[in-house]
This record gives C-alpha cells, structure tokens and sequence, in this order.
C-alpha cells in the first residue's frame, strides 16, 4: 500500500474528533487507499479492527444499502449493546440515496461514531446537503499522484532510472495510482487511462446528471482539453460548434461543463483583475485532473508540451492548497497568481523552454510591471539559471520534487 503522507498529515489532525471526514476527489485517484491508511493507523494505536465498519457502495453485494433508512439499521445493528467507539469507512456514499440524513441521524445517537467517507462527484456536499452537515465536516480532495510521489513508486521499478527519464514518462502517463500496478507499461497503461475516462463518462457525468447526448458531452470534454492552458467562455464553444453546422446553446455548454467539473475531471480557473484586484466573469482557463488521462483521449500529450507543463504545474500547486486565479494587467497575462489564508502570494509563470529572446521576454515582461513585493517564479525545462531583476527561474522537475 503506497503511502501518501501529504493526505494523511491533512487527514490525521481530524482522527478521533467529532467532525465528518469527507474525502472527494476524482474517480480512482486514492481515496478508499487513504481509507484503508487510516485504518492502519488505528490499528497501530491500539484499535481493535473490530471498531471498523468498511462499506464500498459501488460493491453490488452492498446495494441494499444504497438507502439512507437501510444504512442507518444496518450500523446500528452492528453495533448494537457494544459501548466502544466505531470507525465508519463509507466508500463512495454518493451511491446512498439521502445518505446525510443517514449520517446525521447516527450523530445524534448515544453510541461514539467517528466517520469517514469519500465521493466521486463534487455536488456530494454542495446545496442543501451541506446544510444537514454545516460546520461538522471537513472536506479533503485527494489528487492523482504528483510528481514526486510517481519518482518515490517509479525508482522500485527501476532504480537506475534519472529524474528526467522519470519526467519524460510522467509527462506522458501522468500520476494515476494503480498504473503503479502495471509497472508503467505504455500499452496496459494507455487502456486503463481509457478506461477511467469511460467510467468517469459514465458513472459520474451522464448517468448522474441524465446526460443522453454522450457523443456531444465528449466533443465538449474533447475542446476543454485540447485548449488547456487557453482562455474561453462556453460561448465559445458554442460559437465552435456553429462553424460546424451544429446548434448547441451556451446553457448547455455551461451544463455540460459544471457536470465535468462536479466529477472532478476538470479545474476552472477565474481570470483575476491585478490593479483593480477583482475576479474577472468571462473567458476562464480549464485543466485536467491529470494530464495521462489527456494523453489517453487525444494522444497527443508530447506535441502541446506547453500545455501539459502548466497542466502539470497547476495540479502540483492544487497539493500544495493555494488558491489559484489568471492573472490579468492591461494586456498582459500571468499563468498564475496563488494564494493562500495566511496572506502568502506567489506569481507563476510556465514555459517548455526559454529558447530565444522573444520568449524570455514574454515570460518575465508581466512580472517586471507588477508592482509588489511578493515572489514571482519562470518554471520552464531549461536547467540554466535565468533569474533576473528579482524574477527567480526555477527548473520544472526541481520545483515539482522540491517540499
């Protein structure tokens, strides 16, 4: 079982207290693992397994308890006349119609329940579901593996092997834990990646949201991600559609979008105003959760190099819990402005290779007229250290393997 210490130090806090652990994430990206973590640490400290409740609700031997009301009996059954303390694992409880009720319903009783649950899709806590669990939960998403956890798993594989071969192969798979499973082979790890895709189609977008027209959903899904690192509005996309022949209102952009992103399957990122210092309403950036899954739809990876590298480094300042916006001053764009609730700020910049004059400038030129103080970073391949005038350069795979 991979270790995933990012996770659990966030996680680990929270074990043992009176607030519901919800982890959400993307389809296969490591929840019911840190589930399975956790239990381990329990046990380390003492628990008898006994105190565990493990259901998987994606489990057909577990469907009779797709309902809040059954749930609810079958916990306390389980743990009826027994005075210690239970551990419930509730393992995609998206599954379980009303299943807050259920939750809520056990915080109100005598016995001590300490609760976990993970959920593939976004809306698990959105509307008036969060208000059965306001203020009684504390919500952790869990992401494909970063870059340094994929060289922490690759180099068991082959030890010999350089960082920059390591970053070669991650740019192309990207950080799905079970292709660990497959030893990184192209081929299997190509059909899972597509397989993922599929399920994630299926299960989490158009069933969830009674989507029918599966094949314009992908033709959507198929322009997000050719156009990461680009800015668009679903007008667009609709406009896109138009100059083939094909009808498709802004609305339904917009639904199709919101459902992609309720699945975690992509990241919308505001434009953000630098000198006026407000959040922008039209022409947002979109990104993967994780740019193998890109490779596996279009192929294609290698070749929008550009992309894949900010893809790669948004994701990677997603773990490290900045809140993240474009920014924009006058005519210039910065990739990323980044922040976090103890007022740190940095500004990111990314680029494949700083190859020619043109393109040093483009990258430094919007730092060089932002006027603060906070720390402003070129990442790109190139191992020469170009800083200037304050503007750090920083090596992509050093940035990404660095705490």
């Amino acid at each position: 079982m991979i270790e995933r210490k990012i996770y659990f130090e966030k996680i680990k806090p929270f074990i043992d207290k009176d607030i519901i652990k919800v982890l959400t994430g993307i389809r296969r990206s490591g929840k019911s693992v840190m589930l399975k973590l956790i239990m381990k640490e329990l046990k380390k400290n003492g628990v008898d397994e006994n105190q565990f409740i493990y259901i998987n609700f994606e489990n057909l031997r577990n469907r009779h308890l797709c309902y809040a009301d059954t749930l609810n009996e079958y916990i306390l059954e389980k743990t009826e006349n027994i005075q210690e303390k239970f551990y419930l694992f509730l393992d995609e409880i998206q599954e379980v119609k009303e299943w807050e009720k259920c939750i809520n319903s056990l915080r109100t009783e005598d016995k001590q329940f300490d609760i976990y649950i993970t959920g593939s899709n976004a809306k698990l806590l959105s509307g008036e579901l969060a208000t059965y669990l306001a203020g009684r939960y504390v919500e952790i998403e869990i992401y494909p593996f970063s870059f340094k956890e994929f060289c922490s798993i690759y180099q068991n594989i082959n030890k010999n092997i350089s960082k920059e071969e390591m970053f070669e192969k991650y740019v192309k798979l990207g950080g799905m834990p079970f292709l660990h499973n497959l030893n990184y082979e192209v081929e299997s790890s190509m059909q899972y990646l597509k397989d993922i895709y599929s399920s994630i189609i299926l299960k989490d977008i158009t069933q969830r949201n009674n989507i029918r027209n599966t094949e314009l959903l992908e033709r959507i899904i198929n322009y997000i991600v050719m156009n990461i690192g680009n800015t668009f509005s679903a007008n667009s996309i609709s406009k896109y559609f138009k100059s083939e022949n094909r009808k498709v209102a802004v609305d339904t952009v917009l639904n199709y979008i919101k459902a992609c992103e309720n699945a975690f399957l992509i990241h919308k990122v505001p434009r953000y105003e630098i000198q006026g210092k407000e959040v922008l309403n039209v022409s947002e950036k979109y990104y993967i959760a994780d740019h193998g899954i890109r490779e596996a739809i279009l192929e294609t990876n290698e070749r929008d190099i550009n992309q894949i590298f900010e893809n790669i480094v948004y994701m990677e300042l997603l773990r490290k819990g900045y809140n993240i916006k474009i920014g924009k001053l006058n005519n210039l764009e910065i990739d990323f402005v980044c922040t976090k609730t103890n007022n740190e700020k940095i500004y990111i910049q990314v680029a494949y290779l700083l190859a020619s004059e043109d393109t040093i400038k483009r990258e430094f030129l919007p730092f060089e007229k932002i006027n603060d103080n906070y720390p402003k970073y070129v990442i790109s391949m190139d191992r020469f250290d170009m800083s200037r005038n304050g503007i750090k350069h920083l090596n992509i795979i050093d940035f990404l393997l660095k705490d």
